[in-house]
């Protein structure tokens, strides 16, 4: 058995950071269940946030992830992003990150929910592809060795602490195994559990569900993000329309043309996401379209064609001219703020297993992520982690700030008349309804039918069927998640309980027994 110091299971830019940082202090193995290339982050739009600018401060950073995270969000987290961001994005340019500048300086626009302009942006709408390159390419240089269609299957552990990984070759099926003195979990987030997702196909929960058979806490399940404009042309997968189109001044309009997002929140197209998320929503169903429009047809053209270039280049491909046309959207599943439960230190209540990114739930986005902090958290913590694991003497960790509730999945029910499991029957009955509006009826028959799904479940042997049991696992999490929190916060939206609650201001966290 091939022995590491450390393994890191993911290869967008939390598994890649982490890795080249660790190089320093020990072996590296990368396990990427598909190539190097394949994960969440190359699709980022919107940037990266740091309080960079002179008329800025991490202190104003901080109160505007407090603000969108809707009284969830860790304090303590929070000041250590907000305080660590200028020099993260330091390391970046080290590593070679071509950040967009304007007159000799780096370039920062404004986001939603954000009170200044403080998102750092890379070939303007691809900075997601910017930092993935660019870090590849400096794992490539320290030949650090990547095992790419390479599944892991099972977290193995002795007395609550890893000792190392089994991963399917997803080429010839056969299983191998992995020691390591430290485990990272960075696969990325569970977009797909839904019909509509921005995300790509390989965002299907690994990581949370390995993690929670292996024993580790879960947190935060129920707040999902949907992002509130995805493209939505017919014979065309969602693709993401960037938060920052709105920020530059694209404005919402339903089918008759009439702005309408002032019908629903002073802040207009600058709101958080779930309220633009849910306002779509409803003017959807009032007018009887499928989608509203996002225009930036009023904005100069070459504003538009070098903001966003990528944008521009996928919509035109589509025969579709944003300079000229307003752009059809509607909302779809972008971002996981719950997880893999982590201190601040990105440690897990498993020995030696750490977790970075989207599928960690450090606690900074609480129940509502603030636009572009997501990226930056990856490499807050990323960086945190490998500190965590090289001193010995480790500062002590701060107090919870916010309550905790520990529940476990229980035995439910099997009923007898669900429709068969396949991909897209899990999709859509999560989209319909474990999705923007939730209902207790609704998630409770989704409940009944996931908990069939999974006992009927048979062992799995290939990479799909690995992905289809972690994905019904994971979307049982949510549903559970969604059903006992009986009050409105942030991403989750109950019909029947549509205010917020002071006896919910606590986190959710499951274990398995």
């Amino acid at each position: 058995m091939d022995y590491y110091d450390y393994i890191v299971i993911g290869s967008g830019i939390a598994g890649l950071y982490t890795a080249l940082l660790a190089k320093e202090h020990g072996s590296v193995l990368i396990l990427s269940k598909g190539s190097i290339d394949d994960c969440n982050t190359k699709h980022a739009q919107g940037g990266i946030a740091a309080a960079i600018s002179r008329d800025d401060s991490a202190d104003v950073h901080f109160k505007d992830t407090i603000a969108a995270g809707a009284g969830l969000s860790n304090p303590e987290a929070v000041r250590i992003l907000a305080k660590d961001a200028p020099d993260r994005i330091t390391d970046l340019i080290k590593f070679g990150v071509p950040f967009d500048t304007f007159e000799g300086e780096i370039a920062l626009t404004r986001e939603a929910a954000h009170s200044t302009s403080r998102i750092l942006h890379a070939g303007g709408d691809a900075t997601g592809a910017h930092i993935e390159l660019t870090l590849s390419h400096q794992i490539r240089l320290a030949k650090i060795r990547v095992l790419e269609y390479c599944l892991a299957t099972q977290i193995v552990t002795d007395n609550k602490r890893v000792t190392g990984v089994r991963a399917l070759d997803c080429h010839t099926g056969s299983i191998e195994e992995f020691g390591c003195r430290f485990l990272v979990l960075a696969s990325g987030g569970a977009g797909c559990l839904f019909k509509y997702t921005t995300n790509p196909q390989v965002a299907t929960a690994d990581g949370i569900a390995l993690a929670f058979n292996a024993g580790a806490e879960v947190s935060c399940m129920e707040f999902v993000q949907f992002h509130p404009t995805a493209l939505r042309l017919p014979g065309t997968p969602p693709f993401l329309i960037s938060e920052a189109v709105r920020g530059e001044g694209g404005i919402l309009r339903n089918i008759e043309g009439r702005r309408f997002m002032g019908d629903y929140t002073p802040q207009k197209e600058l709101a958080c996401r779930d309220v633009v998320a849910r306002s779509i929503l409803y003017e959807i169903r009032k007018t009887g379209h499928e989608q509203v429009f996002l225009d930036v047809t009023h904005l100069p053209p070459n504003r538009i064609t070098t903001r966003f270039p990528q944008i521009y280049r996928f919509c035109l491909d589509h025969g579709l001219d944003i300079t000229r046309t307003p752009i059809p959207v509607a909302p779809a599943a972008h971002y996981m703020m719950g997880g893999v439960r982590t201190n601040v230190w990105g440690e897990t209540n498993i020995g030696s297993m750490f977790a970075a990114g989207e599928v960690a739930c450090t606690g900074v986005h609480g129940a509502n992520r603030l636009a572009s902090n997501s990226l930056m958290e990856t490499i807050v913590f990323a960086k945190r982690i490998v500190q965590r694991t090289t001193t010995e003497k480790a500062s002590p960790l701060p107090k919870e700030e916010i309550p905790c509730e520990l529940y476990y999945l229980n035995k439910r029910e099997v009923i007898k008349d669900v429709p068969p499991l396949k991909l897209s029957s899990l999709q859509s009955m999560m989209w319909e309804k474990v999705g923007i509006l939730r209902s207790g009826n609704s998630l409770k028959e989704a409940v009944s039918i996931l908990t069939t799904w999974e006992h009927n479940l048979e062992t799995p042997t290939d990479r799909y069927s690995h992905e289809l049991s972690n994905m019904v696992l994971t979307a049982r999490l949510v549903t559970e998640s969604a059903l006992l929190r009986e009050e409105s916060r942030g991403a989750h939206f109950r019909l029947d309980f549509p205010e917020l609650s002071p006896h919910w201001h606590k986190y959710l966290v499951f274990r398995k027994q």
